[in-house]
Parts: structure tokens; sequence; C-alpha cells
């Protein structure tokens, strides 16, 4: 038992996440890029999938406990966009071409939902492992690549066929082997009888380490909802909550990504926009650091959105003949 939460409704939350995750990972095994209308499928059926756990939690433990898991789910939500526009930045480092990216969100996913579990469980961040500095160092990866992103050229970028002089190989293969080139869409390789990591690997270990970074602010932030409240929860139903909501969250963000990624082919000026918001993203964690600003999550979101709408609306008024295009039917 989860406080009031039985052993039958913790393995009903854990069957529907696996069962979609399996379903998810069927229907994207070959490597090619996310369509608008799949990445648009998926997405509805996140959010479907979310309200109607929503709803049964309404409907058995009464509309406070519903109420609080989306609001929860919500605030997960909206602290959690400045990742999709990480994620861009992380897949430009590595020149990470789109028939690769889903693979490798889908397992930073699975990765997402062990660590959260562990944050969840210990009731708040985990940032005493890592201390500010971790934060600090991650900001200044975004600014930097930011940084790279304007000032490489506006078309796509070619996939990268040697990585023997990027940062993380020259990192990583001090401390275990890397093979410098992709190997089709694996995670390893055996070269000459030894077991090497590939570029797609250290790429997912990045992602992974974002997530890792902003789970710092989110789920301190879900937890906060709870405070105060007239009847306090049980830890155990609180914990039940915080988790589930959070899960659920995150698992659309993947589709939400494809989105971005999809309508940033197509739209002339919502690179710029994206590189404004890594700015935005890596000045904010800087001043989180050092205890000079912090915005609310309406803030952030307001002001995320407001970047990219701005790109959307340039690219229709200013557009550029040779860069955008309408996406094609499907």
């Amino acid at each position: 038992m989860a406080g009031g939460y039985s052993l039958w409704e913790i393995f009903l939350f854990v069957a529907l996440v696996v069962a979609a995750l399996v379903v998810d990972l069927l229907a994207h095994r070959q490597d090619k890029a996310i369509s608008v209308s799949n990445a648009a499928a998926w997405s509805v059926f996140w959010i479907a999938l979310s309200l109607g756990f929503a709803l049964y939690i309404g409907m058995m433990h009464g509309r406070d406990h519903g109420m609080l898991f989306l609001t929860g789910y919500f605030l997960e939500k909206s602290l959690s966009v400045d990742n999709l526009f990480v994620f861009i930045a992380i897949f430009a480092s590595f020149s990470i071409q789109a028939h690769h990216q889903h693979r490798i969100l889908y397992y930073g996913i699975l990765g997402a939902v062990v660590m959260r579990l562990i944050f969840v469980g210990l009731g708040s961040s985990v940032i005493f492992l890592f201390g500010k500095g971790a934060l600090f160092v991650f900001g200044i990866f975004v600014l930097w690549t930011a940084w790279k992103m304007w000032r490489q050229d506006k078309s796509a970028a070619p996939e990268m066929e040697n990585y023997n002089d990027h940062w993380s190989v020259r990192m990583t293969s001090k401390i275990l082997p890397v093979y410098p080139k992709l190997d089709g869409h694996n995670f390893f390789t055996r070269q000459n009888g030894v077991l090497c990591a590939t570029p797609l690997f250290l790429c997912l270990v990045t992602v992974e380490l974002a997530d890792v970074m902003f789970a710092f602010d989110s789920v301190p932030a879900i937890f906060s909802i709870f405070a105060g409240l007239e009847q306090p929860l049980l830890p155990a139903e609180q914990t039940f909550l915080v988790y589930t909501s959070n899960i659920f969250a995150i698992l659309g963000l993947r589709s939400l990504y494809f989105l971005l990624a999809a309508a940033n082919r197509f739209l002339c000026h919502l690179e710029t926009a994206i590189i404004a918001i890594l700015v935005f993203v890596g000045v904010k964690m800087l001043a989180g650091v050092g205890g000079f600003l912090h915005l609310s999550a309406e803030v952030n979101l307001a002001i995320v959105l407001g970047l990219l709408l701005a790109g959307i609306v340039a690219s229709y008024v200013f557009p550029k003949k040779d860069h955008c295009s309408l996406p094609p039917q499907e």
C-alpha cells in the first residue's frame, strides 16, 4: 500500500507506462525522422493517457487528489519546456541527424524514469551529490552550444563521420574505450574484440545528464504544491502523486520535441528563436547558481513561449525562399 493507494493501482501505473513505451518502441523501429503527423498523434496519445489517469484518481480517491495530480503534471510540463531546446542543442553539438534522435530520446526517457524514482524517493533533489558547480558547468555548456549554433551555417549540418576531435570523445576515451564513428544506431560496438562506446551513447549520456540537471528544479517544485494543504496527504500518497504526474509529463515531452524539430525544418527564423531561448536558459541557470535570479514557472514559460512565437511569426512575415517551406502533406 502507498498510503491510500493499493498495490493494484501501482501495478496499473507501471503497466500503463510499460505498455505505452513498448508500443512506442515497436512503432518507431526504423531509423527515420519522425513526421509532423506522427509526433502530433503521439502527443495527443500521451496527453489523453495522462488525463485518463487523472480522471481515475479523481474518481477513486476524490477530486482533490485528481487536481493535485493535474497540478503536478502541468507544472512539470511547464518546467520541462527548457529541456526541449537543450535537446536540440545537444543533438546539434553531436551532429546527430533526425533519423537517430528518437532512439536516443527513447532510451533517455527510460533512464529518466529510473532517475526520477530516485529523486522522488528521496523526497527532494539530489543536488547535494553533485553540488551547484554541476549546474554552473551545464549553464556554460548551453551558452557555448548556442554560440556554436549561431556561428554555423543555417542549412542542415551534415552528419559527422569521424568524432576523433569531438570534446566528448576526448574526455570519455580517458576512462573507457570509445569508437570515434557511428555504427548504425548502436550505442556500443565491438572493435578488435574490445567493446567500445559509440558517439551515439555519449550523446545519450549527455541527454540523461540534462534531465538530471532540470530535475534539480522540477522535482522540488512539484513537492511544493503539497505544502500547506488543508488536509495533508500521507507521505506515501504524496510520493505516488508526485512520481506519477512527473513521469506522465516527461513521457509526453519526446513527442513535443519532434513537433518542435519538425517546425524548425519549415520555419526559417525558428532556429534564431531557439538560440535566443538557449541563451535565456543558460543565463538563467548561471544566475540561479549565484542566487541572483529566480523566475516563477509562469514567467519562465511566458518568456520561452514568447520567443518561440516571435520566431514563428517572423518566419511568416519575413520568409526566406531558400530556407522556408511548408510541411509536406501526410
